[in-house]
């Protein structure tokens, strides 16, 4: 019997307001954010069980604030539960923010070969990745690859950040709303780009408000409603769910 590749225990988080958790290393790479409203606890996520195939594409669904992002940031090890436990059995391509991670006081040139390194690739294979991954980004890339990132427009951090998550071997796929960005030729892009890592077998957990990305990419669903997986089922289930309550 095939383990599954990721799997929620009873998973919870707890927050306060107003001040930041300790970070690991690569969420100052990965993790940009955080919520600053009223004073007091809160806990995005709680009592979240579920396991995750090899080679699913599963949608994340719920409306703000309903804890996605953070389940994402779970997976990807940027944060550690409070309560029960997350296991992923397999490497992370995370792209989590419109920031792609990268570090705004360096160059695109130079964050991509931070981010490369960060998740495991030599330097000789991020050389010889170099310019796949700057064709795939496009001439506006191109032309400022060797300026700092803080003057990139957020079209362009997630252009060069969607090249380098897409160049990773690993067997995992997180995506964070990013598809919302950028052009209809570029979204084409990724969007061949998903197709072809799903047929090779890869794990995709989607985060999305845009109901053809999840329709189009999963087959399955999770719904999020004030921290409590409410329906796990299929996309369209999910979907059913979220509008259900958005319509009342």
């Amino acid at each position: 019997m095939v383990q599954p590749i990721i799997e929620a225990n009873k998973l919870g988080i707890e927050f306060v307001r107003n001040r930041r958790r300790q970070l690991r290393l690569r969420e100052m790479f990965i993790y940009k954010g955080g919520r600053s409203p009223e004073s007091g606890v809160f806990w995005p996520l709680r009592d979240v069980s579920f396991a995750v195939q090899p080679g699913e594409a599963v949608g994340i669904i719920g409306k703000n604030g309903t804890g996605k992002s953070t389940l994402l940031r779970l997976i990807a090890g940027v944060l550690i539960p409070d309560e029960g436990s997350i296991t992923v059995r397999g490497a992370v391509a995370p792209l989590l923010e419109l920031s792609a991670g990268f570090s705004n006081d360096l160059t695109g040139r130079e964050n991509v070969h931070l981010v490369g390194s960060l998740h495991g690739l030599s330097p000789k294979t991020m050389k010889q990745k170099f310019d796949e991954i700057l064709d795939f980004a496009g001439e506006q890339v191109q032309k400022g690859i060797d300026t700092p990132v803080r003057h990139f427009s957020s079209g362009m951090k997630v252009r060069l950040g969607f090249s380098v998550i897409a160049q990773l071997p690993h067997p995992i796929l997180l995506v964070d709303e990013v598809l919302a960005v950028g052009d209809a030729e570029f979204r084409k892009k990724c969007y061949a780009t998903i197709e072809r890592l799903l047929a090779e077998g890869r794990t995709l957990v989607l985060v999305s408000h845009n109901e053809n990305d999840l329709t189009r990419f999963c087959t399955r669903g999770l719904y999020f409603n004030n921290g409590l997986l409410t329906v796990d089922g299929t996309v369209q289930e999910a979907l059913d769910g979220y509008n259900n309550v958005v319509r009342t």
